[in-house]
């Protein structure tokens, strides 16, 4: 038997994701037509004998998250629950507080994935390797190839190329270290808690040394890359797994975009029912779109490539709408033009108005690019990216809105450029 767990964080790490955070947790943004984490769900669900789901976070249960639990456990056939942690534990320490709840059962090994990457999600084949591999106190991360530049932002791995097994890792180096890198997606055994539990131990002898704390370190909060792994390394337990598929992360809004494109791409293989036709006395597609059943799209409007229409949205005549994600609700009245943007839920766009963002896009020369977590400001300045209106902004008739982001329920009265409208 075997099991599953999201890692679905809390509130306060949103940040990079403002304004589209303030409005539904982060795990529930829907990339490519569905809830981000829906993804992760779905991947699970291939896997024969996965037996329950479990997401942990410190998100308050609310009302979006407990609808999302109840239609995915009937969409999908499986019990899925959220644990609350009670503050946050970082990556190790949330499985760690909530271990009895994860060896319920008996499980011989879980998957624990990061709510916040894109990925093909290859766990029934890091399944089998785990098995080739014969040891059953191992634990396997997925890994992928980056350039070296880009490496240094993310926790990489020094393995050895005949066994896989991790022989250092290194979260985010100063200098160069390794282009395999860290998806933050794992195989554990239960073993691991062993693992854990000695750095919780160390941690509370630590706090014990130190009684001048401010309090608020926790011996329970633990981070899996730099705690667990980095200690791991070397001792013949740590293998990892490299995929050829894609990958991401969704850390900020143009992210979400890019990570639509992948899902959107892979949906003409596994869930072409997704993908919107060019039909007679329908709008024109180019290249992958997914439009929801309740969206309202007029026959002259052209829509593609990577494009996604939510809920109820209205789309006039004559509008243009190319790589960007339209939320539930929103309105695009006749003739409007949306490039590189994130239109937000019961937002609206008048007449002619044209709204539109730089593409953050990874080099699409480098086969190993992936893409940057740009800061918002450089110089002082807004970084041009994707423009965001978060949601009820109504953008007048006739006026550009370029490379900004604009915070919820704005009424517009002219254009702006590269600026954040509070």
């Amino acid at each position: 038997m075997l099991k599953a767990v999201v890692l679905i964080g809390g509130p306060q790490k949103g940040t990079r994701f403002r304004p589209l955070s303030f409005e539904v947790p982060k795990p529930l943004f829907p990339v490519a037509g569905v809830p981000m984490i829906q993804h992760h769900i779905e991947a699970c669900t291939k896997v024969p004998n996965i037996k329950e789901i479990l997401l942990i976070g410190f998100y308050q249960p609310n009302e979006a998250l407990s609808r999302f639990l109840v239609s995915a456990q009937q969409e999908f056939k499986i019990p899925i629950r959220y644990l609350q942690e009670y503050a946050a534990l970082g990556t190790g320490g949330g499985i760690y507080h909530f271990r009895d709840q994860i060896l319920l059962g008996n499980p011989e090994a879980f998957f624990v994935l990061n709510a916040d990457v894109c990925s093909e999600f290859p766990l029934g084949e890091m399944l089998s390797f785990h098995r080739q591999l014969g040891n059953p106190d191992s634990f396997l991360m997925l890994g992928t190839t980056a350039n070296r530049k880009q490496s240094l932002n993310y926790g990489c791995i020094v393995a050895n190329t005949e066994t896989h097994e991790v022989l250092h890792y290194v979260e985010k180096p100063s200098t160069f270290v390794s282009e395999l890198i860290n998806c933050g997606i794992y195989l554990f055994t239960p073993a691991i808690f062993h693992h854990i539990g000695a750095v919780f131990q160390r941690n509370q002898q630590e706090l014990l040394l130190e009684e001048s704390t401010n309090g608020w370190q926790r011996a329970e909060a633990i981070r899996l890359e730099q705690d667990v792994f980095t200690a791991l390394a070397g001792q013949g337990r740590l293998f990892a797994y490299k995929t050829e598929g894609f990958w991401s992360q969704i850390k900020s809004a143009g992210s979400a975009i890019y990570a639509s494109r992948l899902y959107l791409s892979c949906y003409s293989q596994c869930h072409p029912e997704r993908l919107a036709q060019n039909q007679p006395g329908g709008p024109t597609i180019r290249g992958n779109v997914y439009i929801h059943p309740a969206a309202s799209v007029d026959p002259s409007a052209v829509l593609g490539p990577n494009v996604s229409i939510g809920k109820g949205v209205t789309i006039g005549a004559g509008v243009r709408v190319r790589e960007s994600i339209i939320l539930h609700g929103a309105s695009l009245q006749d003739h409007t033009c949306v490039l590189n943007s994130i239109v937000g839920w019961d937002s609206t766009i008048g007449r002619w108005a044209r709204v539109e963002g730089t593409p953050s896009d990874p080099n699409p020369n480098d086969p190993y690019a992936k893409i940057d977590s740009e800061t918002l400001f450089r110089d002082g300045r807004l970084t041009p990216s994707i423009t965001i209106l978060g949601c009820n902004v109504t953008i007048p008739a006739e006026v550009v809105i370029l490379n900004s982001i604009v915070l919820p329920h704005k009424e517009l009265s002219r254009s702006f450029k590269n600026q954040i409208i509070l």
